[in-house]
């Protein structure tokens, strides 16, 4: 499992709502799952639902920061190796069980119209931006298993070359993936980013 966060600068109470398969089968057979889960919020003006986040979002980072939302994975393997006569092994099967989690924040009560409106257009743009951390992490899965198809290593009879490799170049497609969490976020609230404005707009007017 692994997590991106977007963090406020300043408990959990989820909802979740019923997992789903995402819609399009990947090429060699498996599928993704998502899950979207909901923490309540309150207020009545733009401003006290974002100081509801505050208090209410999720703690991140060893408990360090507030999130006004996340994306989390879990990520298992249906995996198989196979030795031959020679000694060889081969990586026979390594077919992944994806599932893409995220949190979002949700009024509880009632809001005016014009608050409405703008929830939305704030909710939508924290949910593009979460989403984008979902495409990163779909893109290491896929890595993965392109990485790993018939995996094999001669003389390696207890398949413990394999397992290193394996180990190693799954490794290497998480390292790339955080990484690009880091720069897409680094981005997203950086000054003039998508999200830094997105929040400027929402409690302030722009």
């Amino acid at each position: 499992m692994s997590r991106t966060v977007l963090a406020l600068a300043f408990a959990l109470a989820m909802s979740p709502v019923a997992t789903s398969p995402l819609a399009a089968q990947e090429p060699s057979g498996w599928k993704p799952t998502e899950k979207i889960e909901r923490y309540a919020i309150s207020g009545q003006s733009e401003l006290d639902l974002y100081k509801s986040i505050g208090d209410k979002g999720p703690m991140v980072r060893g408990g360090k920061v507030r999130a006004i939302a996340y994306t989390d994975f879990k990520l298992t393997w249906d995996r198989a190796y196979e030795s031959d006569a020679t000694g060889a092994c081969r990586l026979a099967r390594n077919i992944p069980n994806v599932t893409i989690i995220y949190r979002f924040p949700k009024p509880s009560g009632k809001l005016a119209p014009s608050v409405k409106a703008n929830w939305n257009t704030f909710e939508a743009g924290i949910e593009a931006h979460e989403r984008q951390h979902g495409q990163f992490i779909m893109q290491m899965v896929r890595r993965m298993v392109a990485e790993t198809s018939n995996l094999s290593a001669a003389n390696d009879p207890t398949c413990k070359k394999v397992r290193a490799e394996l180990t190693r170049r799954m490794g290497a497609a998480f390292k790339e993936k955080s990484g690009k969490d880091a720069a897409f976020d680094k981005t997203e609230m950086g000054d003039g980013g998508n999200v830094r404005q997105l929040v400027m707009t929402f409690v302030y007017g722009g």
